[in-house]
């Protein structure tokens, strides 16, 4: 593996980008532009049914954000015509054969001109639609692969994948790929085709009964679950994203290609700016539960890691990851997270986030500071007793004197039943990473780091050692308050 300047590598490249409103992708986006101007062109394809929705797309979900801020300032009035010299808006989408790119010229042109692939496109909802999340994130990336196939010079195609694949996988998690067909259940095999038609023929069937589209969602929902479970995956998200591994792996021929997974991403740690986040991730939603007061237990062990990583260091190890792969004969598998080289408990967790909203408190709607307590970390089962004693049973209490005393507490009882459906919810959806037991081998991704330190790489600029964070000092004084700021409402 060898590796130079990153800077000098994107100097004239054209990147094919998919998913660029999304988070990672947005960041990306900004780095390259910033660090490397004299990149050629980066075509963003963004989901459009025109030319001029894409465009409006682009400017609004990328480059309006407050994330461009640096650049912006960099290049001051310049920055729309840099913009428009740079970038182009793609109206298309990765479901659709030929990733729906209906300009015959453009896509000719793309397919021509493109040296890197980064596919970013992810529905990443843990409980989306099943046909929702297997068109984006299982033919998706099908469809992504046959493009880049087609490329004439591409050198390298990239896809952002989850170190959640693994499921509930305990011990130590290898980079290693998935085969195809291969469950998380030895004794089953999954059949993806079958999957497809199996979820067309479910969506068939309830369309015929003229349900109402809340129901068919919900139903859809629940149908996700089945399925994901019925494999060993403990949601539709993971289950849909493996699928989409499995056929990168089984599609590429001689395509060069590189599987990045991410564990849980929070804020940036330095560039564009720190404490830059977008989007209520894993343990966003928890933090802005209990800085509102409306979490103070959760399940969980105490003691084991949850593995986070800053998404801008995420971003430039999918960089360095390119440059270091393209043209080469071998593919690579990376986790990027930090619970091998610089683990982060959940009682560390706690103890940030009570000693922020402690000297911050959130505000409430009349301006008065929120008091927040420490966080009980509780078993399955005391979790569930601690919720009936604590708040289901006082709900009951609350309903029959509401119904007695004519809705009298009807506002009292409304915003205690929405805590404790927040609180359930969270839990639901969570309960597989509160109580996850594994830990992220990241071999791969340090030799990798090897690579760049010995081959003269920028790492002033392409930091991705999550030994250099000081977790105490990260969460408190940067995503703390990029939560707070982005996504407290």
């Amino acid at each position: 593996m060898e590796l130079g300047s990153v800077k000098h590598f994107l100097k004239g490249k054209t990147i094919l980008v998919t998913g660029a409103t999304g988070f990672l992708g947005k960041i990306f986006v900004e780095k390259i532009l910033r660090v490397q101007p004299d990149v050629k062109k980066l075509y963003l394809l963004l989901r459009a049914s025109n030319p001029c929705s894409a465009t409006e797309r682009m400017h609004n979900e990328i480059f309006g954000k407050d994330l461009f801020k640096v650049l912006r300032e960099k290049l001051d009035g310049d920055f729309g015509s840099f913009i428009s010299d740079k970038v182009v808006a793609v109206a298309g989408d990765v479901s659709s054969e030929n990733m729906g790119i209906r300009d015959v010229n453009l896509r000719k042109a793309m397919l021509e001109e493109t040296d890197i692939v980064l596919h970013s496109a992810a529905c990443t909802k843990f409980d989306e639609r099943l046909d929702t999340a297997m068109l984006t994130n299982t033919i998706g990336a099908s469809n992504v692969v046959n493009f880049a196939k087609n490329c004439t010079k591409v050198e390298v195609l990239l896809h952002v994948s989850t170190a959640y694949v693994c499921g509930e996988t305990e011990g130590l998690i290898l980079e290693e790929p998935f085969q195809m067909g291969k469950t998380l259940k030895g004794f089953s095999k999954l059949d993806i085709e079958f999957e497809k038609k199996l979820v067309e023929k479910k969506l068939s069937e309830l369309q015929t009964q003229y349900l109402k589209e809340e129901m068919i969602t919900s139903m859809m929902k629940n149908f996700g679950l089945e399925r994901a479970k019925e494999y060993g995956w403990p949601n539709t998200y993971v289950f849909t994203k493996a699928m989409g591994e499995m056929l990168v792996g089984h599609m590429k021929e001689n395509l060069h290609v590189i599987i990045l997974r991410p564990t849980i991403v929070t804020s940036t740690y330095k560039e564009p700016f720190s404490g830059w986040v977008e989007g209520a991730r894993t343990i966003d939603s928890f933090a802005i539960a209990y800085g509102k007061r409306n979490l103070t237990c959760f399940p969980g062990n105490i003691k084991e890691v949850v593995d986070v990583i800053p998404a801008d260091m995420v971003v430039n190890a999918i960089i360095v990851a390119m440059v270091a792969n393209a043209n080469q004969c071998y593919d690579n598998i990376y986790h990027v997270g930090s619970s091998v080289r610089n683990p982060l408990r959940y009682f560390n967790l706690c103890d940030y986030g009570y000693k922020y909203f402690t000297e911050k408190p959130w505000k409430d709607k009349d301006g008065k500071p929120i008091k927040v307590g420490t966080v009980s970390v509780l078993d399955m089962a005391g979790f569930q007793r601690y919720m009936f004693i604590n708040f289901l049973l006082p709900l009951k209490v609350l309903k029959l004197l509401n119904t007695i005393f004519c809705q009298y507490f009807q506002k009292m009882y409304l915003e205690f039943n929405k805590k404790i459906l927040i609180v359930m919810r969270l839990t639901d959806l969570y309960k597989p990473y509160l109580f996850f037991r594994g830990v992220f081998d990241d071999k791969n991704m340090e030799r990798l780091r090897i690579a760049a330190r010995q081959g003269g790489t920028e790492d002033d600029f392409f930091y991705f050692d999550p030994k250099m964070i000081d977790w105490e000092d990260y969460f408190t004084n940067i995503h703390f308050p990029g939560t707070v700021k982005y996504l407290f409402k």
